[in-house]
């Protein structure tokens, strides 16, 4: 899906070509989430609307965004072409980690201290913003605390214990264990590790329904529509529509995925795709407490456990195979070599593998968010290039849109701007 951009009667218009992405363009194959999943119930654009805010996404941060506005009183419209929570939401393998792509040590070095610990600790209260928020909605997503351990790639375990320090400087939790300690505490066979207290798992698509529902139930709209023009000339935002009609709104919030229009421009952000497999049910076999697990790599493993026993591996990240086909024809080849990996990292599990799945994400040369006002668009809003950490910094996002919204400018939007420079490709 690319967005190009026209010119109208001297209004600034932007065009969106919509016939290029589809919502199986986002993920191939199958997870876990689909079972039982359903769908929210849509409505059609029958006539022009008016309203204070349209979300343009109907997956985890559209969901998201669509909860704190109508929680700030705001009259809510959300539309999606697609199933909502169906696209890269459902390839999300839900590990709500507070712990950015980039080491604190790399966006210190890269940003100085404070605001390198300033985006680490944000993520940190986004998770437990994110849990709190659960509970008090009472959305039965299979959400479970969970601790993080942070394993060590290679035979050195330095690196690991230079990112503790840099972390109780910034008044992070954990604690770094060295290598017998985390044999004999999680039967890991690695240098070393760091544990942190305060991550979380869930179901993503049942989270994400969850939070639309909430949004439904105070009165927002939720419409199967498609987004093909917006013009940000005016006063408000006038988002053309694929079936000729017209959605008029004081603000519109960007959360079509990694599908970015041209309008928002930025150096950082690349497209990644990443693949995961999932066993048969086998509580038995699971590791200890089933922390939710990740490498001290680029392009590392990451493996967790489900409410139903499932052993959930996903890694293989490629910035290089991101258009559907190719992708997809990678899912067999990928599984195995993800089945190698889980095994040589656990071997009681069972290589009984279920499920297998791929999906294109956005990314960032960082590993911090773009969140923030659309440059040059007034009124407009985007949240794009999660990397790792996708519904955490979906939470975080939606707090931060709903504080711009309210007239509040948070110091954090310096750090996440969609414009800013910053390239720590080589880091």
């Amino acid at each position: 899906m690319q967005w190009t951009a026209a010119c109208c009667q001297g209004f600034a218009i932007s065009v969106l070509d919509s016939d290029d992405s589809e919502q199986a363009d986002l993920r191939g194959g199958r997870s876990p989430w689909f079972a039982n999943s359903g769908h929210p119930s849509r409505l059609y654009v029958r006539d022009n609307l008016k309203c204070d805010a349209l979300v343009i996404g109907a997956g985890i941060t559209g969901s998201l965004v669509a909860e704190r506005l109508t929680r700030q009183g705001l009259d809510v419209v959300i539309i999606d072409r697609e199933l909502p929570g169906h696209g890269s939401t459902a390839a999300s393998t839900s590990m709500l980690l507070w712990e950015i792509d980039r080491p604190l040590r790399q966006l210190s070095e890269a940003y100085g201290f404070e605001r390198a610990a300033r985006a680490y600790r944000a993520s940190f209260e986004a998770v437990a913003g994110l849990k709190s928020l659960v509970g008090q909605l009472c959305i039965a997503c299979d959400m479970r605390d969970k601790n993080s351990l942070y394993l060590a790639a290679d035979e050195s375990s330095a690196s690991l214990i230079e990112e503790h320090c840099y972390r109780t400087r910034a008044g992070l939790p954990g604690d770094f264990l060295d290598h017998g300690t985390l044999l004999d505490s999680f039967g890991f066979a690695r240098a070393g590790a760091i544990v942190s207290q305060g991550a979380a798992d869930a179901d993503p698509v049942r989270l994400a329904h969850g939070m639309l529902g909430t949004a439904v139930a105070r009165g927002a709209r939720l419409f199967e529509a498609e987004a093909v023009a917006f013009d940000a000339a005016g006063r408000s935002v006038n988002v053309g529509l694929a079936n000729d009609r017209e959605i008029e709104a004081r603000a519109v919030v960007l959360a079509t995925g990694y599908v970015m229009p041209d309008i928002v421009r930025s150096t950082v952000h690349t497209v990644s795709s990443s693949w995961a497999t999932a066993t048969t049910p086998q509580p038995q076999n699971a590791w200890s407490d089933g922390v939710l697990i990740w490498e001290d790599a680029t392009n590392y493993l990451y493996a967790r456990t489900t409410h139903a026993g499932r052993i959930i591996v996903g890694g293989e990240d490629s910035t290089e195979i991101v258009e559907p086909e190719p992708r997809d024809r990678l899912i067999p080849e990928k599984s195995r070599a993800l089945a190698q990996r889980l095994a040589a990292l656990w071997p009681a599990a069972k290589p009984d593998i279920e499920f297998r799945w791929a999906g294109t994400f956005g990314t960032t040369s960082d590993g911090l968010p773009l969140i923030g006002p659309v440059p040059g668009a007034k009124g407009m809003y985007a949240a794009y290039g999660y990397g790792g950490n996708g519904i955490t910094f979906s939470f975080l996002a939606a707090r931060l849109i709903g504080d711009l919204i309210a007239g509040k400018t948070p110091p954090l939007l310096r750090d996440f701007a969609i414009d800013r420079d910053g390239d720590m490709a080589g880091g």
